[in-house]
């Protein structure tokens, strides 16, 4: 599978497997497809209300939309830490 064309929107926050390296920005590695798709439909179209998100996915494609959530459901997530 080879990376999206969009996927800079997402990596610089995201990271590129969804492995996110900032502070409160969520890992989207092996997040469930149905649940990815719908997640960015929802910011794209403003039910979730986050404009950066909005801003981000605003311009993306439905096409570049399901290509970004089947990238990232398809990463491995990272494992768990044990205390």
């Amino acid at each position: 599978m080879s990376p999206p064309s969009r996927l800079g929107l997402c990596a610089a926050c995201h990271g590129p497997t969804g492995h996110a390296s900032v502070p409160g920005v969520p890992n989207l590695a092996g997040q469930r497809l149905d649940y990815l798709r719908d997640a960015l439909s929802q910011y794209r179209d403003g039910r979730r209300n986050v404009p950066l998100m909005r801003a981000a996915i605003g311009p993306v494609s439905t096409v570049e939309l399901d290509a970004l959530a089947r990238w990232y459901s398809a990463q491995s997530p990272q494992p768990q830490a044990h205390p």
